[in-house]
């Protein structure tokens, strides 16, 4: 078993192991000077345990799963590197002994509901943003470090692992951070890049717990031993650290050759903004709760998350259970020919975030709120879409006021692509070109950066123009009549403000 260099001729092979909410992947990526081409190698399941202390996230399963993706890979032959990235903010601690104290918990467990009672009589809101940008999120790291701040186990730890970076602990044994997913701690300074000290004294974190940080495309180590024999990789196959922040992968696989664009990344999560040159650190900022992350070189992703395609994810986990088939284009086929705006909703209400039944959570706000019931799946789907099409308009158009920019046309990636109806919608609420696709742009974004590493692929924008030429795109021209879309947005306009 040997590794393959790098070559500009024949097509290069790279190892992505993707890991999202409910799945994790490993795709092979092959890219040449004029190809680019995605095999996927091996699928799992991300299923979360509910463990007396509460939800947690099964990662010896997904390490296995990726060593079962990685040794399909090997079989393909060629692999020059691996990366890994995944969601952000939850984390593994170590113990003295570099061992796993426990399962990470899992970002939608319920003991961060009021964690933030114990940061801000510490550090406020206003502070808080002005050193990190960013979003207030119940969750985040920083919140989370905060419940757990009694707990056994926090005291017992001694390094504390984003989960890529777990991952690359457990292929490799060497420790770091990926600062695109740093960035999304709440402990992270957006101005000088580094890791807060004065945030972690005020919030009593010992600075020693968070390790050194990488940047995409640093080397981060070569795989054990025992880790090879398992996949059948050489074990000098390096590990190459990629923006590990599936959301950053995903923007730099965004395919944008003409300025002035907003990106939607559109999946369990949408999050929509812009690239940006430097942080928006304003009250104003804060307020409208966009965040600031960092992105591949330098960059940062000013950006709003938003609830995204997990409403209608849960939706078909409820009917699935109640049958029968909740099969997507039925529903999809369904909701097209639904009552346009029968009943609309704020995809980010609380209530929508924790998993259970989804459709009677729908159907309860808008009896609530005084609007009629969605009757059947099909009105169900409509109304979660024209929601979120709603919500990447008053996003967006916040977003380029924030930031002094103008918006000619928005780039759809992620799963969501795939959805015709929400591109249509989304084009239609914006009154803006949207251009879908590739699906796979957390997969590319992290294959491309470590092509960067082996020297295949020059920079940024390099890595977007190759992707414009190789991958399948679809342009959704809106129709140019807003006054429905305006209209539904004044109806939610007193709950939410800007529309």
């Amino acid at each position: 078993m040997t590794s393959t260099p790098a070559s500009s001729g024949s097509p290069s092979a790279f190892a992505a192991v993707d890991l999202g909410a409910t799945s994790g992947r490993v795709i092979l990526g092959r890219v040449g000077p004029d190809s680019l081409d995605l095999t996927e190698a091996h699928r799992f399941p991300n299923t979360p345990v509910v463990l007396p202390d509460g939800l947690h996230w099964n990662v010896l399963a997904l390490f296995q799963g990726t060593l079962d993706g990685l040794r399909e890979a090997a079989r393909a032959g060629g692999v020059i590197s691996v990366g890994v990235d995944s969601w952000a903010v939850d984390y593994g601690l170590l113990d003295a002994d570099g061992v796993l104290l426990g399962p990470p918990y899992h970002y939608r467990d319920d003991r961060t509901d009021r964690a933030a009672e114990r940061v801000w009589p510490r550090v406020g809101p206003e502070e808080l943003y002005r050193t990190t940008g960013l979003q207030h999120l119940p969750f985040n790291t920083v919140f989370q470090l905060a419940a757990a701040a009694d707990s056994a186990q926090l005291q017992a730890a001694r390094t504390l692992l984003l989960i890529p970076d777990l991952l690359i602990h457990l292929l490799t044994g060497s420790v770091g951070a990926e600062a695109t997913n740093a960035s999304t701690t709440g402990l992270f300074d957006a101005r000088t890049g580094t890791w807060s000290r004065e945030l972690l004294d005020r919030l009593s974190i010992d600075p020693a717990l968070l390790p050194p940080l990488r940047r995409p495309g640093d080397p981060a180590g070569t795989l054990l031993a025992h880790v090879a024999a398992a996949t059948g990789l050489d074990a000098r196959t390096p590990v190459v650290t990629v923006a590990s922040h599936d959301t950053a992968s995903a923007v730099a696989a965004v395919p944008a050759t003409e300025p002035n664009f907003a990106y939607i990344s559109c999946g369990t999560w949408s999050l929509a903004g812009l690239e940006l040159e430097a942080p928006v650190l304003t009250e104003a900022s804060r307020a409208a709760n966009f965040t600031n992350e960092l992105g591949v070189d330098g960059t940062v992703r000013y950006l709003r998350n938003i609830m995204g395609m997990w409403l209608l994810e849960e939706c078909r986990r409820t009917w699935e259970r109640q049958g029968p088939s909740a099969d997507l284009p039925a529903l999809l086929a369904d909701a097209a020919r639904a009552e346009p705006f029968g009943a609309v909703i704020d995809p980010d209400d609380p209530e929508f975030l924790a998993p259970g039944d989804m459709p009677e959570r729908i159907r309860d706000h808008c009896r609530r709120t005084g609007q009629p019931v969605p009757d059947g799946r099909g009105a169900v789907v409509r109304c979660i879409l024209e929601s979120l099409a709603l919500a990447h308009r008053r996003t967006l158009r916040r977003a380029a006021e924030l930031a002094g920019r103008d918006i000619t046309h928005i780039h759809l990636v992620g799963g969501g692509s795939r959805n015709e109806l929400l591109c249509r919608f989304t084009a239609d609420a914006t009154g803006l070109p949207v251009i879908a696709g590739p699906t796979e742009a957390t997969a590319l974004g992290n294959i491309l950066v470590q092509a960067r590493a082996a020297g295949l692929v020059s920079d940024l924008g390099a890595m977007r123009r190759l992707i414009a030429s190789t991958q399948q795109l679809r342009r959704y021209t809106p129709s140019g009549d807003t006054s429905a879309w305006d209209a539904a947005a004044a109806r939610l306009a007193p709950a939410e403000g800007n529309v």
